[in-house]
């Protein structure tokens, strides 16, 4: 194998597949990263066995100025090529290898000859059939996996619960992510799917894949199997395994019925949380909440701590209508839903201290609710 090209294309490549490259893997092959020169371009490889990354560059990138010399592959140690190509001089470099197993790097002055592993033992990755099941723009994708995401449970002693259950029938699509204490669901339209989706994606991998599908105006392409999911587009395809298991009926969580709805501005609502939260969080984990008392004519958060002090605040609002009500939250949870509303305004509704509430922003042209349960207190 041999090849020149841009450095700094092939370092912002060589940072995206690295993202599913763990250098805590029993498998010593799979600390390298994977690259295949063929007469198209340059694919590069990356896996931790529970998410793989392929990065192509085209020969026609003329971003990449990439020459192709002699066709061939190698696995090299990914972190120390990338620290290599970060410290070379010049502004292309050249790849060649001197046999299956070592290569050498040369830019302006300087030659590395890194020993690497022989191509043909990295292990083969998921076969999954790509028959177009979903299309969606990947800003669509990301801002989905942003706004559920956050509610996808961080303990592993319910595994099913730190992934985001994706769903899709006909012209629907719904993803859903609970972690008992708080819920979040969007749904969109899609064009119709060539049959219905039922998995549950870990949400560690769903993060990766908003970082790693940084071209907006790009289509990803879904597809799955029975244990895989793998999003893709022209020139990237990231694979994750699913997690196996029923995730539970959300649907019966979420109300129907409310006796109260506040009318909020996001923004001062979130700035009053959160300076509400700077007292709660002084008092512990134990005492991270915050009051809210809501009456027709006004509205207040309260917060203290026995250590510090307290703090109240009138919060400005839109509207009320119905009951008045006085209920105890995690701050946290509360910052954190607003923070992913693209709204203005947003819709609370509640219907009684001991139950939960629901958020939902005004002017959405798609359904997305978040649902916080309160904190019970004496």
């Amino acid at each position: 194998m041999k090849l020149t090209m841009s450095r700094s294309v092939f370092l912002t490549h060589l940072n995206i597949v690295q993202r599913a490259i763990s250098s805590k893997t029993t498998i010593q092959i799979l600390t390298g990263l994977k690259l295949v020169l063929s007469n198209n371009g340059l694919m590069l490889t990356g896996s931790n066995g529970d998410i793989s990354i392929e990065s192509f560059i085209p020969v026609d990138d003329e971003k990449a100025n990439l020459v192709i010399n002699e066709e061939g592959g190698i696995v090299l140690p990914a972190n120390f090529l990338r620290d290599v190509v970060n410290s070379l001089p010049d502004s292309e470099m050249t790849i060649e290898t001197n046999n299956t197993t070592q290569a050498t790097i040369i830019s302006g002055g300087a030659t590395f000859n890194i020993n690497g592993y022989d191509v043909a033992d990295y292990p083969q990755l998921p076969i999954v059939e790509e028959n177009n099941i979903l299309a969606l723009p990947v800003r669509i994708l990301n801002q989905l996996i942003k706004e559920t995401i956050i509610a996808a449970s961080k303990q592993e002693n319910r595994p099913i619960l730190t992934g985001v259950h994706l769903t899709v029938s006909g012209e629907s699509l719904k993803a859903v992510a609970t972690d008992s204490h708080r819920l979040s669901q969007r749904e969109i339209n899609v064009d119709p799917a060539q049959r219905d989706i039922d998995v549950v994606i870990p949400a560690t991998s769903l993060k990766e894949i908003s970082q790693a599908f940084t071209d907006e105006d790009a289509i990803v392409e879904i597809s799955t199997t029975s244990n895989q999911i793998l999003f893709k587009t022209a020139y990237l395809a990231f694979y994750s395994r699913l997690l196996e298991g029923t995730y539970p009926d959300t649907e019966r969580l979420i109300p129907t019925t409310h006796k109260l709805e506040v009318i909020f501005d996001v923004k001062q609502l979130s700035d009053a949380i959160t300076r509400a939260s700077l007292m709660s969080h002084k008092g512990g984990s134990d005492n991270n909440m915050v009051r809210l008392e809501v009456n027709e004519s006004d509205i207040m958060i309260h917060s203290n701590s026995p250590e510090i002090g307290y703090v109240d605040e009138h919060i400005p609002f839109d509207q009320v209508t119905g009951d008045p009500l006085t209920i105890s939250f995690n701050p946290d949870y509360m910052k954190t839903a607003l923070s992913v509303i693209q709204s203005e305004k947003v819709s609370i509704k509640f219907i009684s201290a001991l139950r939960p509430f629901t958020l939902v922003p005004l002017d959405e042209e798609t359904p997305f609710i978040q649902l916080i349960t309160p904190i019970r207190t004496n």
